[in-house]
């Protein structure tokens, strides 16, 4: 845990890449497989499961410190991390533990078994011979809320760096359904039959936001245009005469979507096709919101299913007859999507998204305006010589996405955010009028920059009109333009809307009040977009 909670502190104390990759590596170099392991597992989201709630840490914090839980609340109000809460309030650790990562992970995993009285002991425990970042840590990951500031990819860099093996490969054999209790490091990392699994997807590759003039990018004939279809991407797996369907969020969901299982008798073995799992019926997509009803859900039913079908909308070929074609350029893919696409009957779950094409960059400006009627987030542009790569890239594919959807909007309450920025009040609930009076119906918390936060934050502290713990209520005097990528129905609010995405535009510094949108106003977007 010591070699663990240093990686954290050199991680921590640098934005700069080439720095995070130098720790992470020098790291994997000086511990054995099972810590390197379990922190592969860790920073590319696969945690130990929550064992205690936090209302019983607090508890059990308070005793340990001699404080009242009132003023651990306090604290925690102002550090905005109840994990780092508690590695300060404890006292100086009574011995030094110097146990491995893994053992600590082992350590947590056992609490399932223990009663109430049985965790607290051995939190407790834990928390005599730990030092401040080890404790921290340690408290992180009981409650499954363990976060660094690396990506999947660059730890994978990192990891690289370490063992020699292709970025590429590690990359690939990280995917797919494992944990750290069902295979070692040597077989995950070093074994050839590692990509062997028949089910492992490829890593997906993804496309930055088009910021610059579309012009910019050259000649029209050189790109291939098609929408951003607004549901889930997916990879569909066909090999052994199985299928599998994997989300974007390596999580995979046939028993969620079983449309899909018709596709292992229907397509050749060794085809993997990346699309997008899309509601769709009576020969269109759907909006979001139809899927909604369906994400989540143990059991599908057989109203659901007919209320809310999917199909899976095909973007790209990364298998053929059992071969990674995804150097093959992205025109020669897509003429190998459509022959599979077209000559194997799937009974309509594969559909193969549209290709229009264009002679002036002002024909797709048209096309994109159309993208919301169509349930489209926009326009993706794809070059047409490129590979199909792995994470975000800059260059060959661009996301030209629609305007977000905007209202203008009042701030009713505020509450100080968490990590470097408990000290700010960042997360704001808006309001709109419905006569006199403001009616909440969004919360949103990004959007501004760090000097806004600062600006914000010492106007709400003159203008608090009630607390109610860690939220103010303020006077109503700023407007805020809200942006939105959807608006649908919702009983649960008392608006009676919910936004999609919601984040904060610009500050309307120089709007009015009296001015700001009406609940009419949402409503007529919600006649216009929503469901």
């Amino acid at each position: 845990m010591k070699n663990f909670a240093e990686l954290f502190r050199r991680l921590d104390r640098t934005t700069k890449i080439n720095s995070k990759v130098e720790s992470l590596a020098d790291y994997f170099l000086q511990v054995d497989d099972e810590d390197k392991l379990w922190t592969v597992a860790l920073l590319s989201h696969r945690r130990p499961r929550r064992t205690v709630n936090s209302k019983l840490l607090r508890a059990w914090a308070s005793e340990l410190s001699g404080i009242d839980t009132w003023i651990l609340e306090e604290s925690y109000h102002v550090v905005g991390d109840l994990a780092e809460t508690i590695a300060l309030v404890l006292p100086p650790p009574e011995a030094d533990y110097d146990h491995t990562l893994t053992y600590w992970i082992d350590y947590i995993e056992r609490f399932a078994g223990y009663d109430e009285e049985g965790k607290k002991e051995a939190v407790q425990e834990a928390w005599r011979g730990l030092g401040t970042t080890e404790r921290y840590l340690f408290n992180k990951l009981i409650t499954g809320n363990f976060r660094v500031g690396v990506s999947q990819k660059l730890m994978t860099r990192a990891l690289a760096r370490a063992t020699g093996i292709e970025e590429t490969n590690l990359a690939h054999r990280l995917m797919g359904n494992w944990t750290p209790n069902d295979t070692t490091f040597g077989d995950l990392i070093h074994s050839e039959s590692a990509t062997d699994d028949i089910s492992r997807p490829y890593p997906f590759y993804l496309a930055y936001q088009l910021e610059q003039p579309a012009e910019d990018l050259g000649t029209p004939a050189e790109w291939q245009a098609e929408h951003k279809w607004d549901g889930i991407r997916g990879q569909l797996i066909v090999r052994d005469d199985q299928a599998f369907i994997w989300s974007r969020g390596e999580e995979l969901v046939n028993d969620k979507y079983p449309e899909y299982a018709i596709l292992a008798q229907a397509l050749p073995n060794g085809t993997v096709i990346d699309g997008e799992i899309l509601p769709f019926k009576d020969g269109r997509p759907l909006g979001f919101n139809v899927l909604q009803t369906r994400i989540g859900r143990k059991n599908v039913s057989k109203k659901l299913l007919k209320d809310a079908p999917v199909v899976l909308m095909c973007y790209d070929l990364l298998e053929y007859e059992g071969r990674d074609i995804r150097k093959l350029p992205m025109s020669g893919r897509r003429q190998l999507l459509e022959r599979v696409v077209e000559e194997y009957d799937t009974e309509g779950i594969l559909q193969l998204s549209p290709v229009f094409a264009f002679e002036h960059w002002e024909d797709l400006a048209i096309e994109r305006e159309t993208a919301r009627e169509k349930f489209s987030e926009g326009i993706m542009l794809k070059r047409l010589d490129s590979e199909y790569k792995q994470g975000r890239k800059k260059g060959d594919w661009w996301k030209w996405k629609v305007d977000p959807l905007t209202i203008d909007a009042v701030m009713m309450y505020a509450q100080r955010g968490h990590g470097r920025r408990a000290n700010l009040y960042t997360d704001f609930t808006f309001g709109v009028w419905d006569g006199e009076q403001l009616v909440p119906f969004t919360k949103a918390y990004s959007g501004l920059t760090d000097k806004e936060f600062n600006q914000i934050t010492a106007w709400v502290r003159r203008n608090t009109v009630e607390k109610f713990g860690p939220v103010r209520s303020v006077k109503p005097k700023q407007v805020f333009e809200i942006g939105f990528e959807g608006i649908r129905r919702s009983t649960r609010h008392k608006s009676g809307v919910a936004l999609r995405f919601p984040r904060m535009l610009r500050w309307r510094q120089d709007k009015p009040v009296e001015e700001a949108n009406t609940k009419d106003d949402l409503e007529a977007l919600l006649k216009t977009y929503g469901s």
